[in-house]
């Protein structure tokens, strides 16, 4: 899949799978904010573990790792895959890569204190009213209010299940239980506002949140799809 937006993507994320290797992958949660913060071009970044399951579980699934990027431009990502060492080698140990490339149209909430994707909004266009979308909610629990959330976890996994008009639904986050988000692909604007303002699950939901106050700091973001890429690297 394919298409061509006004304004080339300069948001990444890229999962890998690992069957082998797996120890490996889960140091780079560590090692690989070291390696890749003072790369040319790059504004933002985070090492994403991933959940267990359809990725809302409290056990982490440690086969798969997901990196979002952002970017001065395209080129600096196309120039980092093709050319980084850390990367290339982060490729070779993998044994499934899916790229997507993202192009902002809204964003509100926080991340870490600031908003990355604030300041590279795109208006959408009527090529792209059709285009499938992308989702990225992030929250950091309060602590007290830990146990709540995690109750509400499995209802929130069959809520999106049984949604219309989503192609794609991970789990991810940078620490397990506290810093969680999710990433969510849909076939059009119009599923992802009839899951958001119509789907009964998804508005209690969203109540529960507000009346529970799980969150701490939240993050909502929406991007069209620019290219959804996907390839098994050779695994050493």
């Amino acid at each position: 899949m394919k298409l061509e937006p006004t304004t080339p993507s300069r948001v990444y994320i890229d999962f890998f799978q690992f069957e082998s290797n797996r120890y490996w992958a889960f140091k780079q949660m560590l090692l690989g904010p070291i390696a890749i913060q003072k790369t040319s071009g790059l504004q933002f970044f985070k090492f994403l573990g991933t959940g267990g399951g359809n990725g809302f579980s409290l056990r982490p699934d440690f086969g798969t790792y997901a990196v979002l990027t952002l970017w001065d431009s395209p080129r600096d990502y196309q120039n980092f895959t093709a050319n980084h060492p850390y990367w290339k080698t982060y490729q070779k140990k993998a044994a499934y890569q899916r790229t997507i490339g993202l192009v902002p149209v809204h964003s509100h909430g926080k991340w870490n204190g600031n908003n990355p994707f604030a300041n590279h909004i795109e208006k959408t266009t009527s090529t792209l009213a059709y285009a499938p979308v992308a989702v990225l909610t992030r929250a950091t629990l309060n602590r007290n209010r830990l146990l709540s959330f995690w109750r509400s976890v499995p209802h929130a996994a069959r809520t999106i299940e049984t949604a219309k008009g989503v192609l794609f639904y991970k789990g991810v986050g940078e620490w397990p239980w506290v810093q969680q988000a999710t990433v969510s692909i849909w076939e059009n604007f119009e599923a992802v506002n009839t899951f958001a303002y119509k789907h009964r699950g998804h508005a209690e939901i969203v109540r529960k949140t507000k009346a529970q106050k799980w969150y701490k700091e939240d993050l909502f973001s929406r991007f069209v799809v620019a290219s959804d890429t996907q390839f098994q690297p050779t695994i050493q």
